[in-house]
Protein backbone atom coordinates (compact mmCIF):
# COMPACT_ATOMS: atom_id res chain seq x y z
CA UNK A 1 0.00 0.00 0.00
CA UNK A 2 1.38 3.53 -0.49
CA UNK A 3 1.74 5.37 2.79
CA UNK A 4 1.61 8.87 3.38
CA UNK A 5 4.61 10.97 3.20
CA UNK A 6 3.65 13.15 6.04
CA UNK A 7 4.37 10.50 8.84
CA UNK A 8 6.57 11.81 11.11
CA UNK A 9 9.78 9.77 11.91
CA UNK A 10 9.14 10.82 15.81
CA UNK A 11 6.49 12.98 17.68
CA UNK A 12 5.78 14.12 21.23
CA UNK A 13 2.48 12.48 23.01
CA UNK A 14 1.45 11.81 26.59
CA UNK A 15 1.36 8.50 28.01
CA UNK A 16 -0.24 7.64 31.41
CA UNK A 17 2.43 5.95 34.03
CA UNK A 18 2.39 5.15 37.59
CA UNK A 19 2.83 8.53 39.59
CA UNK A 20 4.69 7.09 42.37
CA UNK A 21 5.54 3.14 43.35
CA UNK A 22 2.52 2.64 45.01
CA UNK A 23 1.94 1.74 48.51
CA UNK A 24 -0.23 -1.63 48.32
CA UNK A 25 -0.47 -3.71 45.17
CA UNK A 26 -2.81 -1.84 43.25
CA UNK A 27 -6.34 -3.43 41.89
CA UNK A 28 -9.04 -3.24 39.27
CA UNK A 29 -11.97 -4.71 39.91
CA UNK A 30 -13.75 -6.46 36.60
CA UNK A 31 -17.57 -7.25 36.12
CA UNK A 32 -18.06 -6.83 40.06
CA UNK A 33 -19.28 -4.49 42.75
CA UNK A 34 -16.20 -2.62 44.73
CA UNK A 35 -16.31 -4.80 48.34
CA UNK A 36 -15.90 -2.87 51.49
CA UNK A 37 -12.25 -2.43 51.72
CA UNK A 38 -11.37 -2.50 48.06
CA UNK A 39 -7.55 -1.69 47.03
CA UNK A 40 -7.12 1.48 44.66
CA UNK A 41 -6.22 1.05 41.60
CA UNK A 42 -3.08 2.38 39.39
CA UNK A 43 -2.92 6.15 40.23
CA UNK A 44 -1.42 7.77 37.02
CA UNK A 45 -0.19 10.67 35.76
CA UNK A 46 0.35 11.58 32.00
CA UNK A 47 4.11 11.97 30.76
CA UNK A 48 5.27 13.77 27.67
CA UNK A 49 7.73 11.04 25.26
CA UNK A 50 8.64 10.96 21.97
CA UNK A 51 7.03 8.34 19.68
CA UNK A 52 9.32 6.80 17.48
CA UNK A 53 7.90 5.69 13.92
CA UNK A 54 9.57 2.23 13.61
CA UNK A 55 9.06 2.09 9.57
CA UNK A 56 11.11 4.59 9.37
CA UNK A 57 14.34 3.00 11.94
CA UNK A 58 17.60 1.72 10.30
CA UNK A 59 17.01 -1.69 11.75
CA UNK A 60 13.66 -2.98 11.86
CA UNK A 61 12.69 -3.62 15.51
CA UNK A 62 12.34 -7.86 16.31
CA UNK A 63 10.60 -9.81 18.80
CA UNK A 64 13.43 -10.94 21.05
CA UNK A 65 14.97 -7.71 20.95
CA UNK A 66 12.67 -4.55 21.23
CA UNK A 67 9.83 -7.10 22.01
CA UNK A 68 7.74 -5.97 19.00
CA UNK A 69 7.91 -7.08 15.65
CA UNK A 70 5.45 -5.85 12.20
CA UNK A 71 4.64 -8.70 10.29
CA UNK A 72 2.37 -9.35 7.00
CA UNK A 73 -0.79 -11.01 8.37
CA UNK A 74 -3.39 -11.35 5.54
CA UNK A 75 -6.22 -12.81 6.56
CA UNK A 76 -9.20 -14.79 5.15
CA UNK A 77 -11.76 -12.53 7.43
CA UNK A 78 -12.69 -10.38 4.60
CA UNK A 79 -14.35 -7.25 6.65
CA UNK A 80 -14.71 -5.67 10.51
CA UNK A 81 -18.07 -7.22 10.22
CA UNK A 82 -16.31 -10.89 10.55
CA UNK A 83 -14.63 -9.73 13.65
CA UNK A 84 -18.46 -8.70 15.35
CA UNK A 85 -18.70 -12.47 15.50
CA UNK A 86 -16.72 -13.66 19.14
CA UNK A 87 -17.44 -17.36 17.70
CA UNK A 88 -15.63 -17.06 14.21
CA UNK A 89 -13.59 -15.15 15.76
CA UNK A 90 -12.53 -18.19 17.97
CA UNK A 91 -13.04 -20.64 15.08
CA UNK A 92 -11.88 -19.19 12.07
CA UNK A 93 -9.11 -16.30 13.24
CA UNK A 94 -7.67 -18.37 15.62
CA UNK A 95 -6.45 -21.08 13.69
CA UNK A 96 -4.96 -18.44 11.60
CA UNK A 97 -3.22 -16.65 14.28
CA UNK A 98 -1.85 -20.04 15.57
CA UNK A 99 -0.17 -20.45 11.69
CA UNK A 100 1.39 -16.59 11.91
CA UNK A 101 2.87 -16.94 15.39
CA UNK A 102 4.16 -20.58 14.82
CA UNK A 103 6.05 -19.27 11.15
CA UNK A 104 7.07 -16.34 12.89
CA UNK A 105 8.85 -17.23 16.01
CA UNK A 106 9.05 -20.93 14.86
CA UNK A 107 7.57 -22.43 18.43
CA UNK A 108 6.49 -26.23 18.02
CA UNK A 109 3.50 -25.23 19.51
CA UNK A 110 1.13 -22.14 20.01
CA UNK A 111 -2.65 -21.90 21.20
CA UNK A 112 -4.68 -18.71 21.40
CA UNK A 113 -6.43 -18.91 23.92
CA UNK A 114 -8.45 -15.15 24.01
CA UNK A 115 -9.11 -12.20 22.55
CA UNK A 116 -10.38 -8.30 23.01
CA UNK A 117 -12.07 -6.34 19.87
CA UNK A 118 -11.51 -2.22 20.54
CA UNK A 119 -13.20 0.36 19.25
CA UNK A 120 -13.78 3.56 21.05
CA UNK A 121 -17.26 4.03 18.53
CA UNK A 122 -18.55 0.73 19.58
CA UNK A 123 -17.39 0.45 22.90
CA UNK A 124 -19.73 3.35 23.94
CA UNK A 125 -22.36 2.40 21.73
CA UNK A 126 -22.37 -0.64 23.86
CA UNK A 127 -22.18 -3.01 20.32
CA UNK A 128 -20.31 -5.83 19.88
CA UNK A 129 -18.86 -6.66 23.21
CA UNK A 130 -16.25 -3.84 22.10
CA UNK A 131 -13.82 -2.83 24.43
CA UNK A 132 -12.08 0.75 24.74
CA UNK A 133 -8.69 1.07 23.74
CA UNK A 134 -6.21 1.13 27.01
CA UNK A 135 -4.31 4.48 27.45
CA UNK A 136 -2.26 4.01 30.36
CA UNK A 137 0.95 1.83 29.56
CA UNK A 138 0.97 -1.48 30.72
CA UNK A 139 2.12 -5.18 29.99
CA UNK A 140 -0.43 -7.91 30.04
CA UNK A 141 1.37 -10.99 32.37
CA UNK A 142 4.07 -10.63 35.35
CA UNK A 143 6.37 -13.49 36.10
CA UNK A 144 3.32 -15.52 38.48
CA UNK A 145 0.57 -15.14 35.88
CA UNK A 146 2.82 -15.86 32.52
CA UNK A 147 2.91 -19.56 34.06
CA UNK A 148 -0.10 -19.65 35.96
CA UNK A 149 -1.97 -19.17 32.44
CA UNK A 150 -0.64 -22.44 31.04
CA UNK A 151 -1.38 -24.27 34.21
CA UNK A 152 -5.33 -22.57 33.72
CA UNK A 153 -5.69 -23.35 30.37
CA UNK A 154 -3.66 -27.12 29.80
CA UNK A 155 -4.01 -28.81 33.34
CA UNK A 156 -3.57 -32.11 32.50
CA UNK A 157 0.03 -30.65 30.52
CA UNK A 158 1.19 -28.04 32.21
CA UNK A 159 3.88 -30.05 34.27
CA UNK A 160 5.47 -30.56 31.41
CA UNK A 161 4.83 -27.92 29.15
CA UNK A 162 6.39 -25.12 32.07
CA UNK A 163 9.77 -27.40 31.53
CA UNK A 164 9.79 -25.58 28.30
CA UNK A 165 10.71 -22.24 27.05
CA UNK A 166 6.97 -20.48 26.75
CA UNK A 167 6.48 -17.04 25.53
CA UNK A 168 2.69 -15.26 25.86
CA UNK A 169 2.88 -13.08 22.22
CA UNK A 170 -0.33 -10.75 21.71
CA UNK A 171 -1.22 -10.39 18.26
CA UNK A 172 -2.51 -6.76 17.38
CA UNK A 173 -4.09 -5.98 14.10
CA UNK A 174 -6.67 -3.08 12.76
CA UNK A 175 -10.04 -4.54 11.44
CA UNK A 176 -11.54 -1.84 9.40
CA UNK A 177 -9.12 0.21 7.77
CA UNK A 178 -5.41 2.00 7.80
CA UNK A 179 -5.25 3.29 11.47
CA UNK A 180 -5.50 6.87 11.47
CA UNK A 181 -6.29 7.70 15.36
CA UNK A 182 -5.39 6.02 18.60
CA UNK A 183 -2.57 3.90 17.41
CA UNK A 184 -0.76 1.68 19.83
CA UNK A 185 2.57 2.79 20.82
CA UNK A 186 5.13 -0.60 22.04
CA UNK A 187 8.10 0.22 24.43
CA UNK A 188 11.13 -0.93 23.31
CA UNK A 189 12.04 -3.37 26.12
CA UNK A 190 15.33 -2.58 25.76
CA UNK A 191 14.84 0.63 27.72
CA UNK A 192 13.24 -1.00 30.20
CA UNK A 193 14.40 -1.10 33.75
CA UNK A 194 14.47 -4.33 35.85
CA UNK A 195 12.03 -2.10 38.75
CA UNK A 196 10.20 -0.29 35.89
CA UNK A 197 7.21 -2.67 35.60
CA UNK A 198 4.80 -2.93 38.77
CA UNK A 199 2.26 -5.49 39.46
CA UNK A 200 -1.27 -5.13 40.08
CA UNK A 201 -4.37 -7.04 40.59
CA UNK A 202 -7.31 -7.87 38.46
CA UNK A 203 -9.69 -9.29 40.49
CA UNK A 204 -12.96 -11.23 38.82
CA UNK A 205 -15.76 -12.37 40.17
CA UNK A 206 -14.30 -15.85 39.95
CA UNK A 207 -10.32 -15.49 39.94
CA UNK A 208 -7.45 -13.31 40.46
CA UNK A 209 -5.11 -12.12 37.49
CA UNK A 210 -2.32 -10.06 37.07
CA UNK A 211 -0.68 -7.32 35.08
CA UNK A 212 1.75 -4.90 35.03
CA UNK A 213 1.94 -0.98 35.06
CA UNK A 214 4.71 1.07 34.27
CA UNK A 215 6.77 3.49 36.66
CA UNK A 216 8.65 6.27 34.56
CA UNK A 217 11.94 6.48 32.86
CA UNK A 218 13.25 9.47 31.10
CA UNK A 219 15.39 6.69 28.90
CA UNK A 220 12.08 4.61 27.55
CA UNK A 221 12.01 4.51 23.92
CA UNK A 222 8.44 4.32 22.44
CA UNK A 223 7.79 3.06 19.35
CA UNK A 224 5.10 2.90 16.77
CA UNK A 225 4.30 1.99 13.03
CA UNK A 226 2.49 5.01 10.95
CA UNK A 227 -0.59 3.86 9.17
CA UNK A 228 -0.72 0.09 10.13
CA UNK A 229 -3.02 -1.91 7.66
CA UNK A 230 -5.08 -4.82 8.08
CA UNK A 231 -3.30 -6.79 6.39
CA UNK A 232 -0.21 -6.56 8.91
CA UNK A 233 -0.09 -7.42 12.89
CA UNK A 234 1.87 -6.68 15.09
CA UNK A 235 3.20 -9.64 17.51
CA UNK A 236 3.77 -8.14 20.84
CA UNK A 237 6.10 -10.55 23.62
CA UNK A 238 3.96 -9.97 26.82
CA UNK A 239 5.92 -12.87 28.92
CA UNK A 240 9.21 -15.36 28.32
CA UNK A 241 10.10 -17.53 30.29
CA UNK A 242 13.79 -17.43 28.57
CA UNK A 243 16.55 -15.77 30.69
CA UNK A 244 19.02 -15.45 27.88
CA UNK A 245 19.59 -11.89 27.40
CA UNK A 246 16.31 -11.56 24.98
CA UNK A 247 13.33 -9.45 25.61
CA UNK A 248 10.76 -11.06 28.44
CA UNK A 249 8.13 -8.21 28.91
CA UNK A 250 6.64 -5.02 26.94
CA UNK A 251 4.81 -2.43 27.76
CA UNK A 252 2.31 -1.01 25.33
CA UNK A 253 -0.41 1.76 25.39
CA UNK A 254 -2.66 3.68 23.20
CA UNK A 255 -1.93 6.97 22.72
CA UNK A 256 -2.97 10.15 20.42
CA UNK A 257 -1.16 11.28 17.45
CA UNK A 258 -1.29 15.65 17.53
CA UNK A 259 -3.28 16.97 15.08
CA UNK A 260 -5.28 14.23 14.51
CA UNK A 261 -8.42 15.47 11.96
CA UNK A 262 -12.11 14.77 13.84
CA UNK A 263 -12.59 13.58 10.27
CA UNK A 264 -10.02 10.75 11.03
CA UNK A 265 -11.22 7.00 10.73
CA UNK A 266 -12.26 5.68 14.22
CA UNK A 267 -9.71 2.82 14.91
CA UNK A 268 -11.19 -0.51 15.17
CA UNK A 269 -8.43 -3.38 16.33
CA UNK A 270 -8.24 -6.77 17.46
CA UNK A 271 -5.60 -8.70 20.12
CA UNK A 272 -5.26 -12.23 20.22
CA UNK A 273 -3.35 -13.54 23.17
CA UNK A 274 -1.73 -16.66 22.50
CA UNK A 275 0.72 -19.22 24.24
CA UNK A 276 3.74 -20.63 21.83
CA UNK A 277 6.23 -23.28 23.10
CA UNK A 278 9.46 -23.79 21.96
Amino acid sequence: MTRSPAASAVFDAPLNYLREPPAEKPAFYIHMPLPENARRGPQLGPRTMPIHDARQLDESPSLDAEGVELVEARSDFRSQHDFYDPDAVRTRYYPEIEALVKRETGADRVVAFDHNLRSRALAEANLHQAQLPVTFAHNDYTEDSGPQRVRDLLPKDAGKLLERRFAVINVWRPTRATVEESPLAVLDAQTMGPGDLVAMDLVYPDRVGEIQSLLFDAKHRWLYYSEMAPDEALLIKCFDSARDGRSRFTAHSAIVIPDTPPEATPRESIEVRTLAFF
